[in-house]
């Protein structure tokens, strides 16, 4: 099945092909889709935003995604504003940094946090898949580790404790990550579509 990704974060990209391609997928990534403007108000909004725009403009089922952190102690921001939670979409350095300045003098106990991804797959034909992934932990008091992207060197993954995300190897990460567990129930959808 050939699919269109939605996304012009290129390291989203990278961990979208990494998750899909062992599916039986073919990822097509060279038609030049429109940027869409988040403007649900949920992540399950937005990434029907995001499919809907790839299914229209390619003719081809498309999947799209939205995904963020969600900080208990902060009533759940950033939220779907995640991206652009400093003001700038996709200023990781600055997204961080006001993070962990909100979150000065939260004990470790209060910084419950999780990662929220939901994906959603349109066909051309109408037919929708929409799938949820979500990855608990917490938010550390400093960056940690190089690899991943967003909010990964400042996430600390329940089932790796005392690690942040951005350490995690990709096979690691893939196996507990909110964007790994959604592409995954996504693959057991698709497979009733095909």
């Amino acid at each position: 099945m050939k699919l269109i990704l939605a996304t012009h974060n290129q390291k989203k990209l990278a961990e979208l092909q990494r998750i899909l391609a062992p599916l039986g997928c073919t990822l097509v990534q060279d038609i030049d889709l429109p940027e869409v403007k988040e403007t649900g108000v949920t992540f399950a909004e937005n990434a029907r935003l995001k499919a809907l725009s790839g299914t229209l403009a390619s003719g081809l089922p498309c999947v799209g995604d939205d995904s963020g952190l969600c900080v208990d102690a902060l009533g759940g921001a950033p939220g779907v504003y995640s991206a652009r939670y400093a003001g700038e979409h996709g200023n990781d350095g600055g997204n961080i940094t006001k993070l962990l300045a909100a979150l000065q003098g939260v004990p470790p106990a209060q910084r419950t946090a999780r990662f929220v991804c939901t994906v959603c797959c349109i066909f051309p034909d109408g037919r929708e898949i929409a799938v949820r992934g979500e990855c608990a932990g917490s938010i550390a008091f400093a960056p940690a580790g190089t690899g991943g992207f967003g909010y990964d060197p400042v996430f600390l993954p329940a089932a790796y404790p005392g690690r942040a995300m951005a350490e995690l190897s990709a096979v690691e990460k893939d196996g507990v990550s909110h964007r790994g567990k959604a592409l995954l129930a996504l693959a057991e959808q698709l497979k009733g579509h095909l």
